[in-house]
């Protein structure tokens, strides 16, 4: 097949899916109420901003205790998903050390040596029972290092002057403003796409990056289309200010679509379903042309040393060169498969009045999409049920729980292992060394039993030591290096925070305090317990917030006011 027969069979193969599909409009509205309560639910709320930002100021302030008070400090910058603003609770932060606005050469050596240096440091945090699962992840395309936040659960990925993941960060920030149903259909196949377990390079499975782009792609070829092509988008370059003004040119690009993300949502697993069998022909989805193309790859995974084509292609938008799918396994995209067909066969059957609203939920999107009985005291702000275990990885974490379907043995994922990657993977070799598989039990503030360690205070756990000699991923970035500032995201004021006591009656405290039983907001907290050596932070994009003395206790002027 030539490669314009190639691209034919695609518009022909998606068009015949959408006719054997057949969606009555009528039966819309149901879908599209469903979708709307999960992404109330699943969203983040403003507390999960907060702790975020905040943990962006800690950063900042470590970077200033290892580099000192100086021009020449780094600043550490927030990317990815939350940049985005396309995250939920449970995602990871991931945070770029960045030494010079100006776009520079900056040496692989010179990146593990300061990963190293933080990791130093964040080791020292350890013991003394701040964090845990400090993991440092050198051999990698892009070296990282990995650190879990004891009192908010959050697993920050930590790189050095990863200038690309920024920029391809802000532009995709940029782009949601042209159409909101790009960010809410983004949002909602991430959470399709965790629940049954497909969102981790690491597991050879789609990146978020990956979804976002094939969110991006689908409604460039929409009829008529919702977002433009990248390529009218860079036309003046990649440079964020080059492209915000462009952006503005563009906003309600879409306004002749009247699809419905309900539509979007069935439609784009139809269109995905339909071109299965041509990926390993050489079709490939490319946001910057905005329509299908055919694609060899320079750079062909492992795992098909022998092809050109990958499992799975979606170019890279700054660096056409690369797939960011690159990372999906033969046996995974038969996996993804299964759950796109299987999505389309319930959506539909949802539709037709043979399942109940409540199934279909569960089905897509897992149990956590349900929402939690409210209490007198929070009703009308019902959070998600999410679990804020602070000792949790995010390789320790149980799967979203998405109930199985009967045709599909869905895989077991065990507490422990190696933690995962963020958003965007590269293949690396086996990390090596062991890892810890603690098996926390469910935190209960009033409950809470401790253990003296030789690091300090920590939660009783039981572990395992594992090792993996099989081929990890992680997260990594392609192209130039570009100056790009961070973005502003929301912000709420501060919450108290709370100390854990020991024996003694010392105390210590994580970087972000973990809530108490009562939830966070409630007035009744524990001492507050400042972290020590912080003080203010000068990061330009990590303005720390002027909150008051709430006079409570002997350490009111504590965590907050560092």
């Amino acid at each position: 097949m030539g490669k314009k027969g190639l691209l034919k069979k695609a518009k022909k193969l998606e068009l015949k899916g959408i006719q054997k599909n057949k969606i009555n409009p009528e039966h819309i509205p149901a879908l599209e109420e469903i979708l709307h309560d999960v992404y109330v639910i699943c969203r983040p709320k403003p507390i999960h901003y907060h702790n975020r930002k905040d943990l962006v100021r800690i950063f900042n302030e470590i970077a200033k205790e290892i580099y000192g008070y100086s021009d020449d400090t780094p600043v550490v910058e927030e990317f990815g998903s939350f940049l985005m603003d396309i995250f939920s609770a449970k995602s990871d932060l991931d945070l770029s050390v960045n030494f010079s606005d100006k776009e520079v050469d900056f040496p692989r050596e010179k990146k593990i040596k300061s990963l190293r240096k933080f990791g130093k440091k964040l080791y020292a945090l350890q013991r003394r029972g701040h964090v845990c699962s400090v993991q440092q992840i050198l051999t990698a395309k892009v070296p990282i290092l990995k650190v879990v936040d004891r009192g908010s659960g959050i697993e920050c990925d930590i790189s050095v002057e990863n200038r690309d993941g920024i920029l391809k960060s802000q532009i995709v920030h940029m782009i949601s403003s042209i159409d909101e149903r790009f960010q809410m259909l983004s949002f909602l196949m991430k959470t399709w796409a965790k629940a049954h377990d497909i969102n981790s390079s690491k597991e050879r499975t789609l990146n978020s990056l990956s979804i976002i782009l094939l969110v991006v792609f689908h409604l460039q070829t929409r009829d008529p289309p919702i977002l433009p092509a990248f390529a009218e988008i860079l036309k003046d370059g990649t440079d964020p200010a080059a492209v915000g003004k462009i952006v503005k040119e563009f906003l309600d690009y879409g306004k002749m679509n009247k699809e419905s993300v309900g539509e979007l949502f069935i439609t784009l697993l139809i269109k995905l379903a339909s071109v299965e069998k041509l990926w390993p022909k050489g079709l490939c989805a490319s946001v910057y042309k905005g329509c299908w193309i055919f694609k060899e790859w320079d750079f062909p995974s492992k795992e098909n040393l022998d092809s050109k084509f990958g499992c799975i292609s979606v170019e890279d938008f700054t660096d056409r060169s690369q797939n960011v799918a690159r990372a999906v396994g033969k046996k995974e995209v038969t996996k993804i498969y299964k759950f796109i067909n299987h999505s389309i066969l319930y959506v539909f059957s949802f539709m037709n009045g043979q399942i109940p609203e409540t199934k279909l939920r569960q089905v897509l999107f897992g149990r956590e999409s349900i929402p939690a009985p409210a209490t007198n005291f929070d009703r009308g702000m019902v959070e998600p049920n999410i679990s804020l275990d602070p000792v949790m990885t995010k390789r320790m974490r149980p799967t979203e729980q998405a109930i199985p379907f009967n045709a599909i043995p869905i895989k077991t994922v065990y507490w422990g292992g190696p933690p995962t990657e963020g958003w965007d993977g590269t293949p690396m070799e086996s990390w090596g060394g062991k890892y810890v598989s603690i098996h926390p039990d469910k935190i209960q503030p009033k409950t809470m039993q401790y253990a003296v360690g030789w690091g300090g205070i920590q939660p009783t756990t039981s572990s395992d030591s594992i090792g993996t000699n099989r081929t990890q991923f992680a997260e990594g970035w392609g192209g130039k290096n570009v100056s790009c500032a961070s973005a502003e995201l929301p912000s709420v004021e501060a919450q108290n925070p709370i100390g854990a006591r020991k024996p003694g009656d010392v105390l210590l405290a994580p970087l972000l305090p973990p809530p108490n039983q009562q939830g966070f907001g409630w007035p009744s907290w524990n001492d507050i317990v400042p972290m020590p050596h912080v003080g203010t932070v000068y990061a330009q994009h990590a303005r720390p917030s002027h909150h008051q003395n709430t006079g409570h206790g002997p350490h009111s002027n504590g965590y907050r006011n560092w």
